[in-house]
């Protein structure tokens, strides 16, 4: 069996880390340089770095932080945001991520997944899927969540490994922020869709959050900002609680 990741998530806007409730009441978190480097000291498994505002601005991801952070850090670094092409990926990748996470660029052109996967290895390809359950179904949103579209999660998660994605982030809207705990349901759903690694995001707000999500699920980390950036739950004092669990993280 895989071991479990601790992914902290750096949620970028105007070069700052924010965190919101389900997607919106975005406020300050602090300095994503600073959070880096405080993540890899306690033992993070992986980085995850998100510009939420760069598709919304029409603009690329920010190359410069990017570059920063890639040099305070020795784990495998995920960015988002504002990628539409394989350049940009190219791009990001010299900057220093190890893979890049695209959302609505791949509803919006599946092929780019199958391009960057050629491109760069399956491996490279996180596609970020921003899910809600509304009118009694999970369907996909995109910039940033404030757009629905007509996709259904689990039919898009069974076309993106398709197309050769390496890996999903999966986030619950519904969860995100509320630190009621990440939804089971639809993780479960979508990690027993597909072959490939599902990453849990959206909602954790207690240890046992991670316990129930990796016991119930088959998915093979779990994502969290809020509680790790404002010190609620330290990751040294996490995987030490997962390893009394019998959950073996990385």
């Amino acid at each position: 069996m895989l071991k479990k990741r601790i992914i902290p998530c750096l949620d970028i806007k105007d070069g700052r880390t924010v965190k919101g409730i389900n997607f919106v009441d975005i406020r300050d978190a602090g300095d994503p340089i600073e959070l880096a480097k405080k993540y890899v000291k306690q033992g993070a498994d992986e980085l995850v770095f998100l510009d939420i505002t760069a598709t919304i601005e029409n603009r690329s991801t920010l190359i410069e932080l990017v570059k920063k952070i890639a040099t305070e850090i020795n784990i495998p670094f995920t960015v988002g945001g504002g990628i539409n092409s394989v350049a940009d990926v190219a791009k990001l990748i010299k900057a220093g991520a190890d893979k890049v996470s695209i959302n609505s660029s791949a509803v919006k052109t599946p092929q780019l997944i199958a391009d960057i996967s050629k491109e760069f290895g399956s491996q490279c390809v996180v596609v970020a899927i921003d899910t809600k359950y509304e009118s009694g179904e999970w369907k996909v949103f995109v910039h940033g969540g404030r757009t629905p579209t007509q996709l259904k999660t689990l039919e898009w998660a069974k076309e993106i490994e398709r197309l050769g994605a390496g890996e999903i982030l999966l986030t619950s809207m519904n969860n995100d922020g509320t630190k009621k705990g990440f939804a089971l349901d639809i993780t479960n759903q979508v990690s027993k869709a597909v072959n490939i690694p599902i990453i849990a995001s959206g909602g954790a707000g207690t240890k046992a959050d991670f316990k129930v999500v990796f016991k119930k699920t088959s998915d093979t980390g779990a994502l969290s900002a809020s509680i790790f950036h404002y010190g609620e739950i330290s990751i040294p004092v996490l995987k030490e609680y997962l390893k009394t669990e019998k959950i073996e993280t990385r």
